[in-house]
C-alpha cells in the first residue's frame, strides 16, 4: 500500500472515529464483557435490553429542535393521553412560538420556551419537570443533547441516527447504561405497517428460517439539501458533502434487523462497503453557483458518490443488503425485503408483494394474511395513527408505544444497543469504502448479553392502557377500547 493510500486511510478511520491502533472488535467476551477503543475498555454495567423503568403516571416531555421534524411531533404527542408537553427548545424563536400554537389550538397549556442560543437547549434539560427529552435537531447534537438528557436524569428519544461517530455509539451505551435511562432512537420505519406486518409473519415462522434481508433509503433530497432554507445553515448538505458511507442506514436496517432478531439471539460479525463516484451533485454545486455567488463555497468540490451499497454477515450466517441514494432521480424505496427457507416479502417496488415458494400472493391472499398475522399493536391504534398521521400513522404508533411503554413500566422496542449498532453502519462503512472495501469488524455493543436477550415483544401484555385524546379535528368520535 503506498504511503499516501496509508494515510488517507488512516485519517479516514480516525475522522470516521474508529480507533488510531484499528478497528472496534467486540466479540463475545470470555470472563468479561470488555471492549476497546480509543483506549479505553468498555464493561457492561447493566444490561439495557429488556429493562423496564419505573412507571410513570404522566410522561412530561420537552422537545429540543423545531425544524421540519419537530412540530409534527409535538403535534403528534399532544393527541396521546398520559402525555404533557412541557417545554419547547429551537434556536429561532419563531419556531417556538410556531409550536406554542399548535398547543393552544388543541385547548392545551403553553410550553416553557427556551430559545436565542446554541445553549438554550441545556436549560431545557436541567429542568426538574421532566422525563423525556424528544431530540429533533442536526444529527451533530444528537448524541450530546441525548447524552446530557440521561445524566440529568431523563429519558432520550433522538430523531436518526442517534450517531454519527463509534465513539459517540459507545457514548450512548456507557451513559444509558451506568445511569439506566433510556436511549431509544426514533427508528419510525419499524412501526410501519407492512413492516410491523412481516415481523409478526416472521415470528410466527410463516417465512421458515430467515437466510436474508435487503434495506435502504433511496430518497431523491437534492433539492432539500441545496435549499438555502429547508435545512437551517443547509446542514444536511455538508454531512453529504464527501462523507462516503451509507449515511443513513436505519431506515432500511432497523426493521429487517427486528425481524432477524439483531442483539437479541443474532449479531453483526463484519461489513463491507462499495460506494459509485459522483455523477450529479457537484454538478448541481457548479450550476447552482454559475446562477448564484452564495453558492460559490460548495463549486468546484468533490462531492460523496452517489450510491453506496453495504452487506453485512451476521454471527449465525445470515446475510443482509442496505443501499443509501440521496441524489439519483428515482422512486423512493426502502425495499424491505424478507428472504427465507419457506417464503419472502419485499416492499417496494410497490405493490407490496408476499411469496410462499416460487410465486407471488394474490391481492386476495394478502388480504387474508392482513387478516391473521396484523400485530395487536396496529388492530388497536392502526387507525386512529392513520387519521393523527406522520408518514402514514406510523411517526404515531411510535410516539403511542413510547408513551404507553413508559407510563406502564415495560421495556422499549428500541433500547440503546439499537441505537448504537444501526447508526454505527454509517462510519463502519465509511472505513469499509476508504479502504477498497475490505472488511470491517461491527462492534457488538451487548457485550456478549445478545446470546440472552429476548426478541422484541409484539403483544400489548401489560400496556395498552394509553388513550388518544383532542381529535376535533378528525374524527372525535373514535376512542381507544381500553
Amino acid at each position: 500500500m503506498s504511503s499516501n493510500r496509508r494515510d488517507f486511510l488512516k485519517n479516514t478511520i480516525l475522522g470516521a472515529g474508529i480507533i488510531s491502533t484499528g478497528i472496534i472488535s467486540c466479540s463475545p467476551p470470555e470472563g468479561g464483557n470488555k471492549r476497546k477503543a480509543t483506549g479505553k475498555t468498555h464493561t457492561q454495567h447493566f444490561n439495557m435490553c429488556g429493562y423496564a423503568a419505573p412507571k410513570l403516571d404522566k410522561v412530561r416531555i420537552g422537545f429540543i429542535g423545531l425544524g421540519s421534524r419537530g412540530p409534527g411531533a409535538v403535534s403528534r404527542m399532544s393527541h396521546i393521553e398520559g402525555v404533557e408537553i412541557k417545554a419547547l427548545c429551537d434556536i429561532y424563536p419563531d419556531r417556538v412560538e410556531k409550536c406554542q400554537e399548535i398547543l393552544r389550538g388543541k385547548g392545551l397549556p403553553e410550553a416553557a420556551a427556551y430559545s436565542g442560543s446554541e445553549d438554550s437547549w441545556k436549560s431545557l434539560v436541567e429542568c426538574d419537570d421532566l422525563d423525556l427529552i424528544y431530540i429533533t435537531t442536526p444529527w451533530k447534537w444528537h448524541t450530546p443533547m441525548a447524552v446530557y438528557a440521561m445524566e440529568n436524569g431523563k429519558h432520550a428519544a433522538t430523531e436518526v441516527p442517534a450517531a454519527v461517530t463509534l465513539d459517540e455509539c459507545w457514548q450512548l451505551v456507557e451513559t444509558s447504561e451506568k445511569t439506566r435511562k433510556h436511549c431509544m432512537m426514533l427508528e419510525n420505519c419499524c412501526y410501519d405497517f407492512f413492516e410491523l406486518l412481516t415481523l409478526n409473519m416472521a415470528r410466527q415462522g410463516y417465512f421458515g428460517e430467515i437466510v436474508h434481508a435487503e434495506g435502504a433509503y433511496i430518497h431523491d433530497l437534492k433539492f432539500h439539501n441545496f435549499s438555502k432554507e429547508y435545512y437551517a445553515g443547509m446542514w444536511r448538505l455538508k454531512q453529504n458533502a464527501n462523507r462516503n458511507g451509507n449515511l443513513y442506514p436505519t431506515h432500511g436496517l432497523g426493521p429487517i434487523c427486528q425481524v432477524m432478531n439483531i442483539n437479541r439471539g443474532d449479531k453483526m460479525e463484519y461489513l463491507t462497503s462499495m460506494q459509485s463516484a459522483d455523477f450529479m451533485m457537484g454538478k448541481e454545486a457548479n450550476r447552482l453557483a454559475s446562477e448564484d455567488q452564495s453558492f460559490i463555497e460548495f463549486a468546484n468540490k468533490s462531492y460523496r458518490g452517489n450510491m453506496n451499497t453495504t452487506t453485512i454477515k451476521t454471527y449465525i450466517g445470515r446475510t443482509i443488503m442496505v443501499q443509501h441514494d440521496v441524489t439519483s432521480p428515482r422512486p423512493y424505496s426502502r425495499i424491505h425485503l424478507i428472504s427465507g427457507t419457506e417464503g419472502m416479502a419485499r416492499k417496494w417496488p410497490s405493490p407490496e408483494r408476499i411469496a410462499k415458494g416460487h410465486s407471488w400472493l394474490s391481492s386476495e391472499e394478502l388480504e387474508k394474511l392482513y387478516e391473521e398475522y396484523t400485530p395487536e399493536i396496529v388492530e388497536k391504534v392502526g387507525e386512529m395513527a392513520k387519521q393523527v398521521g406522520g408518514h402514514g400513522g406510523m411517526d404515531f404508533i411510535m410516539d403511542w408505544r413510547l408513551a404507553d411503554c413508559l407510563r406502564n413500566g415495560l421495556p422499549l422496542d428500541q433500547d440503546v444497543y439499537d441505537a448504537a449498532l444501526w447508526s454505527s453502519i454509517a462510519p463502519l462503512s465509511e472505513a469499509s469504502v476508504a479502504s477498497r472495501s475490505d472488511s470491517i469488524d461491527v462492534p457488538d455493543f451487548t457485550c456478549g448479553s445478545w446470546q440472552s436477550n429476548t426478541p422484541v415483544e409484539l403483544t400489548l401484555k401489560g400496556g395498552g392502557t394509553t388513550g388518544v385524546r383532542n381529535l376535533q379535528e378528525t374524527d372525535a368520535s373514535i376512542q381507544l377500547n381500553v
